[in-house]
């Protein structure tokens, strides 16, 4: 039997943007736009990310395909501890963390690193309850594996928190995707 299917995929990336702390209200807000006008007086990052959000479902629910499958993978998560990759940050684990080492890196409570990601994922819960997304979470599960991703062992000058290279978690969130494809 073979199977074939055609996949829509509109791309929204979070990464980039969403770092609260980087971004001063007051000395450098960030800008949002509606309806090609800028939004004054600047909103802040998680209201601009909201209605971000909103705007996303409703478009793609609009444009999809009838009987298209939407789906919505939440991000991978950084490692990096004593600071980000510019500001003297590393990513030196060398095995899986523990449950409660990954509470105490991924704390919104203990303002944790890579927090963004955790709030970044309230967010989307909120913005896709009740839309036709399923959710692709891979988060939670990709922060005990601090030990798979590059690092200064490699050669290079500063870690790399951002990709994945041991085998394992990626294929996981394969395996989890064609699982989803297969229950709906």
């Amino acid at each position: 039997m073979v199977i074939s299917w055609s996949v829509d995929v509109p791309v929204f990336h979070d990464m980039g943007w969403w770092a609260p702390s980087k971004f001063d209200p007051v000395k450098s807000p960030m800008l949002f736009f509606q309806k090609g006008q800028p939004v004054i007086p600047p909103i802040s990052p998680d209201v601009g990310l909201d209605m971000v959000l909103k705007h996303m479902v409703l478009f793609i629910e609009k444009k999809l395909r009838v009987g298209g499958i939407r789906f919505f993978r939440t991000q991978s998560p950084r490692h990096f501890e004593g600071g980000d990759w510019d500001q003297g940050g590393s990513c030196q684990r060398l095995s899986p963390l523990l449950p409660e080492q990954v509470e105490e890196l991924f704390s919104l409570g203990n303002n944790g690193t890579n927090v963004e990601a955790r709030l970044v994922n309230q967010h989307l819960y909120k913005a896709l309850k009740g839309s036709g997304f399923h959710m692709l979470d891979i988060t939670h599960m990709s922060e005990f594996r601090a030990d798979a991703h590059p690092s200064t062992s490699g050669g290079k000058k500063h870690d790399d928190c951002m990709h994945w290279c041991l085998p394992g978690i990626t294929d996981t969130w394969n395996d989890l995707f064609i699982e989803h494809l297969n229950n709906i």
